[in-house]
């Protein structure tokens, strides 16, 4: 803050300001954007990838879970892990934002309060034509929590202060304090530390579906007694299945479901425009195929002469044409054709280059209604995904 900042008005950001990244329990990428306010606002998170794009009020009254974050859930919308967003933006003064997500968790960037931040400077904070209304207490107020033996207590006082204090009955970490007198020492202070969790303790999150999106560079893992190999082997492997989960694996020698000829047979596309070679995996509700990328390739003669890279729009050509595949298998006898009727969240994470084995994985997302078939894709590079998108089509029987 400032030496201008005047704690008795109300303030907002000065302009929109986005950040992305992986919800640290759900693994599901998330793009967030903070807007401005009007005064009396507060902060309120928008779903705005679900139907209505409800509002979810940061209040205390809305929290459901404090188990391993803070969630926050109006009617039925939630929103995981908000501790860290909510805490920058108190910390740099902000009263008044609306935070839009796109998915279920705030991106655990770094573990910390820090990236929010900075983002939040970027933009800057402005004063806003309204007071600010403070409370206060005068008597001391203390709640006490057995089962996980926390206790607070506010005291009457002329400034603002915050002291902890936090004993895990562990060797390594001991007893720790910090305190707070001023919130224009929270930047520097406060906003930097990190999550963390002891060793112990990931064999049980994992087994509990938790930190999917969890890494060395999001949080702090505390050894705190001896570990054995077979420990260390057996969260090694859980954690590499947990990151490894739903990647199709391609092995050249297993026999194709379906062959170059017999997919020529079910689509209408030729060279030079199918973009599948073979189908590796095909169930009622998901298609695995494969494209060869090779110099030869009739796109790389006019797309980025001598810096071969596969076209995104002909990837997701590929993702249509091996979901057309499953949808046709789903229909009744007869010959069919697929055509677009929109694409949505499409991403491309990583380029795709001659010499690249594309893994095009499509799954239908509901069942096939009237035609509709509702699918999400992804393109694979060994076990880097390059590509994402939700594709719709239509099935249209040939006369």
């Amino acid at each position: 803050m400032d030496a201008n900042f005047n704690p008795d008005k109300q303030h907002t950001i000065a302009n929109p300001v986005s950040i992305s990244g992986t919800g640290l329990h759900t693994g599901v990428n998330v793009d967030m954007t903070l807007k401005p306010a009007n005064p009396g606002f507060g902060f309120q998170f928008q779903r705005i990838d679900l139907p209505g794009m409800p509002i979810i009020k940061g209040d205390c009254d809305l929290v459901t879970d404090t188990s391993r974050g803070t969630t926050l859930e109006q009617g039925d919308a939630k929103v995981s892990t908000v501790e860290h967003i909510l805490a920058a933006l108190v910390g740099m003064g902000v009263d008044n934002c609306l935070i839009e997500l796109n998915g279920p968790e705030i991106p655990i960037i770094d573990g910390s309060s820090e990236p929010f931040v900075e983002i939040i400077e970027e933009v800057g904070v402005v004063e806003q034509d309204a007071a600010k209304a403070w409370y206060t207490i005068d008597t001391n107020i203390s709640f006490y929590d057995e089962e996980k033996r926390v206790e607070m207590t506010a005291l009457p006082a002329t400034n603002y202060h915050i002291t902890t204090l936090i004993d895990f009955n562990s060797p390594v970490l001991g007893t720790q304090h910090a305190s707070l007198k001023t919130m224009a020492d929270f930047k520097k202070e406060i906003a930097p530390c990190r999550t963390f969790c002891f060793l112990h303790e990931l064999e049980m999150l994992l087994d509990n579906n938790l930190v999917k999106g969890g890494d060395i560079n999001n949080a702090i893992v505390v050894v705190d007694k001896p570990v054995t190999d077979e420990e260390m082997s057996r969260l090694a492997k859980a954690k590499k299945n947990k990151h490894t989960k739903g990647i199709p694996i391609y092995c050249p020698n297993q026999k194709p479901v379906y062959t170059l000829e017999q997919i020529e047979k079910t689509l209408p596309h030729r060279y030079p425009f199918l973009f599948v070679d073979k189908i590796i995996e095909l169930t009622d509700t998901q298609i695995v195929g494969i494209k060869n990328v090779t110099f030869n390739e009739h796109f790389f003669l006019g797309h980025f002469p001598g810096n071969p890279v596969m076209p995104g729009v002909l990837q997701i050509e590929a993702l249509a044409q091996t979901g057309g595949i499953l949808c046709i298998n789903a229909m009744p006898e007869g010959q069919y054709d697929t055509y677009f009727l929109k694409i949505e969240n499409c991403k491309f994470k990583q380029k795709v280059v001659p010499g690249d084995t594309m893994i095009l994985k499509m799954e239908l997302i509901e069942p096939i209604r009237r035609g509709i078939c509702v699918m999400k894709g992804s393109v694979y590079v060994g076990n880097k995904l390059c590509t994402e998108a939700d594709l719709t089509a239509q099935l249209v029987k040939r006369n």
